[in-house]
């Protein structure tokens, strides 16, 4: 992976000429991308590719919110056993391990499908930012407003891709039982993060970042719509205080007939 990282740092154009895998995958892409795009639109290759590549990867993405709301839900039994076995010594290490192995085991809990969809995530989309800023034909043209080549002079895509940014970041972070300063921090760096570099960076990439943050706010809605996550654990928790309440009144009624 530091190998894959470390060639999609480069800068230098890429043609049909280019040699090497990580070339070849970046020029398809641009390919793919010039394909796409209507009339010679690349705004609207963009755009369309942008959505293809990430509804291709949404089966990743979705096991990726999966582990990552199991981990969530599992946080305050995960610090109990942390208050279990506060201890510093060896022995109580280790009883936290086996426990905290247990816990996630009786949870369907499995910490590496948190992680390994997003490192083949990561150079796929690597490769689609690098196509927009190493391939000379995806840098012409108009779209819009836009001369693709250029900033957005009007900094519209650098804000939109900070806002959906922020929006898929809040929405995520909603449903978690536990929240963290971190994630917080987070929550509101990176949108800036993103803002500066769009607005920075030419407008076929602000306008790539702008639609693939749009469209992972779009999926959170449909397949981890945090407002219902919420709600499906308000209603549980509403039916286990009237499960208890039922107890309560059926035990005071016992108590009366004695």
């Amino acid at each position: 992976m530091s190998l894959v990282l470390l060639s999609a740092c480069g800068t230098s154009a890429v043609t049909s000429e280019s040699t090497g895998q990580w070339e070849q995958l970046i020029y398809w892409f641009g390919r793919i991308i010039q394909f796409l795009s209507i009339n010679g639109h690349i705004g609207i290759g963009i755009i369309l590719f942008t959505i293809l590549i990430r509804t291709l990867l949404l089966p990743l993405f979705q096991m990726q919110m999966t582990s990552t709301r199991k981990i969530q839900e599992i946080q305050p039994q995960l610090k109990e056993l942390q208050e279990r076995y506060s201890g510093t010594d060896m022995e109580s290490r280790q009883l936290l391990n086996d426990a905290t192995r247990q816990l996630y085991k009786d949870n369907g809990v499995n910490m590496s499908a948190s992680f390994i969809p997003i490192f083949i995530q990561l150079p796929i989309l690597m490769a689609l930012f690098q196509a927009l800023t190493r391939i000379e034909a995806l840098k012409v043209g108009q779209f819009l407003w836009l001369n693709l080549g250029d900033r957005d002079p009007y900094f519209v895509l650098p804000v939109l891709a900070a806002f959906f940014t922020f929006l898929s970041m809040w929405l995520t972070n909603k449903a978690a039982l536990e929240k963290n300063v971190a994630t917080m921090v987070m929550t509101y760096a990176m949108p800036l993060m993103i803002l500066w570099f769009a607005a920075t960076a030419a407008s076929g990439v602000a306008l790539y970042w702008t639609v693939s943050n749009a469209y992972q706010v779009f999926q959170t809605l449909l397949l981890n719509n945090p407002f219902k996550i919420v709600a499906e654990r308000q209603a549980k928790l509403d039916a286990e205080k009237d499960r208890q309440a039922k107890i309560r009144r059926a035990q005071k009624k016992a108590r009366k007939k004695k």
